[in-house]
């Protein structure tokens, strides 16, 4: 079982640990040791037991809000899901029927006239602009 030297308030500790398990054994104790950094910033010199019963403390008051929130958020994922899961299962929403209006051939042929009686216009009138 290997050995980890650790500093928490700057005093060092020898700490045994599972094979493996150094680098988080490491990662805990520098949270340990910010916490109590900042005790002994704001309140000075300490008992040892003292120090790091606050210290533990703060940790775990700052781990019941993460705790809280992620129930919080597990909740809210559930009640998303749910509502998911609700729209999937929903019917699709009924087709729609589009009318579009049809013109009769003889409007298109009128219309053609039109055109081609406002072209000659227009041809008769630029022959006599131009004379």
């Amino acid at each position: 079982m290997p050995e980890v030297n650790i500093t928490i308030g700057g005093r060092q500790f020898e700490v045994a640990c599972q094979e493996g398990e150094e680098h988080f054994l490491q990662a805990a104790a520098q949270m340990l040791d910010n916490e109590a950094a900042a005790l002994l910033n704001q309140i000075g010199r300490m008992p040892e037991s003292r120090m790091l019963l606050m210290a533990g403390l703060l940790l775990a008051d700052k781990t019941a809000g993460a705790d809280d929130k992620v129930r919080l958020l597990e909740k809210r994922v559930g009640a998303l899901q749910a509502e998911l899961e609700g729209l999937r299962e929903a019917p699709g929403p009924e087709p729609t029927t589009v009318e579009v209006a049809v013109i009769p051939p003889e409007v298109t042929d009128t219309l053609a006239d039109f055109a081609a009686r406002a072209e000659a216009l227009a041809a008769s009138v630029e022959e006599k602009l131009a004379s």
